[in-house]
């Protein structure tokens, strides 16, 4: 069954919008966009082999974004909780330095008499 010639071009379309280094993916994407631009019917072999190569190229991206999208959520939760922790502890030293101020304060009013 041929692929259908408007999808096709859609994804061709939309993989030109991505920054491409891979070299075979770059010859395959630019076979297709020639054999659309010629017209008439896909080569069945060169549309697979652009489909294996999209799968290839985008199984690896997809897996490096997860994993990037796993390591920027647990710094954000180390993040997070770095946040509590110090608020925690800033409410106990201003509890601490109001306590002491108030010492302070009651020696200095000792003195003075």
């Amino acid at each position: 069954m041929p692929l259908d010639r408007e999808t096709l071009a859609r994804l061709v379309a939309e993989i030109d919008g991505f920054y491409v280094r891979d070299r075979a993916l770059v010859r395959v994407q630019a076979k297709m966009s020639a054999a659309l631009g010629r017209g008439g019917e896909i080569d069945p072999a060169l549309a697979r082999s652009y489909l294996e190569a999209l799968n290839r190229y985008f199984t690896g991206f997809a897996r490096e974004a997860k994993a990037r999208l796993a390591d920027v959520e647990r710094r954000l939760a180390s993040v997070g909780q770095l946040q509590y922790n110090l608020t925690a502890e800033r409410g106990v030293a201003a509890e601490r330095a109001e306590l002491t101020q108030g010492v302070l304060q009651r020696i200095a009013e000792l003195a003075r008499r």
